[in-house]
């Protein structure tokens, strides 16, 4: 399972979605989910930066190496289907959520609209219950959120499937922005 985590950490960081210390990913593993630790570096992820946790786990995390977003990513698989999750701090997506005042980006492109109908922007601050609460309520309708300030989440059923979310949601938001400067 962690070549495939480290497969797509090094897509995240390679594509420009990310740098290499913004973000995390994880998987679903039996009882509880596998997920990446706190400051890893997403395209030099080995078995040793990953930590396996307990899904039903309080909000108190007993391993302070896994990730800061822990309890976001604990309450996502608790309340969704998902399988896995991927977060980026996706440039543009970054950055349309700072200047947006509304709750939902309309995707213009056809490429995006093909994966999403509607992206919500959901407040929180990292790693609170907050933003974990609102993520999940976001992630039980849609397949990808931006967290205000602080980037992109997506789920799937698989890691490509998060991964193309991840994809689907920076394009829109180039795309938005794109359209918004008035460049041809």
């Amino acid at each position: 399972m962690w070549r495939e985590i480290s497969r797509f950490g090094q897509k995240l960081v390679h594509s420009g979605l990310t740098h290499a210390h913004f973000g995390n990913i994880s998987v679903r593993a039996g009882d509880g989910f596998i997920i990446t630790t706190s400051g890893s570096m997403l395209d030099e992820i080995d078995e040793n930066l990953l930590v396996q946790l307990d899904q039903c786990a309080g909000d108190v995390c007993p391993d302070k190496k896994a990730s800061s977003e822990t309890i976001v990513h604990r309450l996502i698989y608790q309340q969704t289907p998902a399988r896995a999750i991927m977060h980026a701090h996706s440039p543009y997506a970054v950055a349309l959520s700072l200047l947006s005042k509304e709750d939902y980006l309309e995707p213009r492109g056809m490429e995006s609209k093909s994966f999403l109908q509607r992206i919500p922007l959901v407040t929180g601050e990292s790693g609170s219950e907050e933003l974990a609460v609102n993520l999940a309520a976001a992630l039980g309708v849609y397949p990808a959120a931006i967290a205000r300030g602080h980037g992109t989440f997506a789920v799937g059923n698989a890691l490509a499937e998060a991964y193309v979310g991840i994809c689907s949601v920076e394009h829109a938001c180039q795309v938005h922005y794109l359209c918004s400067a008035g460049v041809y």
